[in-house]
């Protein structure tokens, strides 16, 4: 199993003086979480994409750049890329050139985004959703094989043969999708065979399993072998020396977020006493210390009918800035070795535990 973080690189104010953190300082702090997360052998980093206030992350792939040139082992990936909302072409040379930089290091997650800011930002339709994104995904697919290029759409002007320049260094770049909970969005990923990587911010782990389920039977049915259909999962996720200081660490940041995305959305402001449910037993946060965060990975991965990757959501806890970094040296140093210990010794789940697709 693969492990890593993702960071939205969040900036969020001080509980006791309101003030917010220059930006600049926390970009900074932000290079140096990926500097240490290359360091304690973890296998992936993935900047978000958002176009609000709270994050810092409104151009990833500069972000990743950056931390091409500070690393030397992990993958760099986006978390997730807002394809419906960008042009496939400018896109693709974005990535191409963050793989050159990071020597075959690169990869991109491609979704529709949990966030609407980006469609009237750069003059799309809401409306369009989901249409934006079928046709930009089907050129942006293309765009991996070929250079020169005949193709034509609703949404773009028609290429017609003109060279897309420059190529990656990789001879296909790869290309996740990322999923919320539609379950034509697991079909959709199932059918063109692509590696799935599932937000799971909320409620258990068990509760996706049908839609991972269908995401490999959409597979099988479109003709890909079930070792293609790779599976990867995104959580909220800290590590602390102890159970309570993980929590202490991780709860001020999200509750300020959850709170101020939750009044746009009509939601009840969170409770700790929430908190300490999704942190529980049953629930999908991989909060705690080191044995009890590697023992919900292992659950996770069973629930998920097994998973090659799983990545951290911590970056609510960046006001933390020390915690941050103790806390990516817990997951490389400690977390990841139990995890990966115990998989060699259970393997991981079978063809039949994965999943009822031997039906299809």
């Amino acid at each position: 199993m693969e492990i890593g973080v993702d960071s939205f690189a969040a900036i969020l104010p001080d509980p006791a003086t309101g003030k917010l953190p220059s930006a600049t300082d926390r970009m900074a702090d932000l290079l140096e979480e990926v500097e240490v997360a290359d360091d304690v052998g973890l296998d992936v980093f993935g900047i978000g994409e958002h176009h609000r206030a709270e994050f810092l992350d409104s151009a990833p792939a500069i972000i990743l750049a950056a931390a091409a040139a500070r690393t030397k082992s992990f993958r760099l990936t986006s978390a997730v890329t807002v394809l419906s909302a960008a042009d496939p072409v400018r896109v693709f040379q974005e990535f191409a050139t963050l793989d050159l930089i990071a020597k075959g290091r690169a990869e991109i997650v491609v979704g529709r985004g949990s966030f609407g800011e980006a469609y009237p930002l750069f003059g799309f339709r809401m409306e369009d959703y989901d249409d934006l994104f079928a046709e930009k995904l089907e050129l942006f697919l293309k765009l991996r094989e070929k250079t020169h290029l005949a193709w034509e759409g609703r949404f773009r002007p028609a290429l017609t043969g003109q060279g897309v320049f420059l190529r990656p260094h990789q001879q296909r770049l790869p290309v996740w999708l990322g999923v919320g909970g539609t379950p034509q969005s697991f079909a959709r990923a199932g059918t063109l065979g692509l590696p799935l990587m599932v937000a799971i911010i909320g409620g258990s782990f068990e509760r996706f399993r049908p839609l991972v389920d269908l995401y490999r039977e959409s597979g099988l049915r479109a003709g890909h072998a079930l070792e293609q259909l790779t599976v990867g999962a995104h959580a909220m996720g800290f590590v602390g020396e102890t159970i309570a200081k993980a929590k202490d660490a991780f709860f001020p940041g999200w509750a300020h977020l959850t709170t101020t995305i939750g009044r746009e959305r009509g939601w009840f402001a969170p409770s700790r006493q929430q908190f300490e449910a999704m942190c529980g037993p049953e629930g999908a946060f991989l909060i705690g210390d080191p044995d009890t965060v590697a023992s919900k990975m292992l659950d996770a991965d069973s629930a998920l009918g097994g998973v090659s990757r799983i990545t951290f959501q911590m970056s609510t806890a960046s006001l933390e800035t020390a915690a941050m970094k103790r806390s990516i040296e817990l997951l490389g140093t400690e977390v990841a070795p139990i995890v990966r210990a115990a998989r060699s010794k259970h393997g991981a789940p079978t063809e039949k535990e994965t999943s009822n697709a031997e039906l299809f």
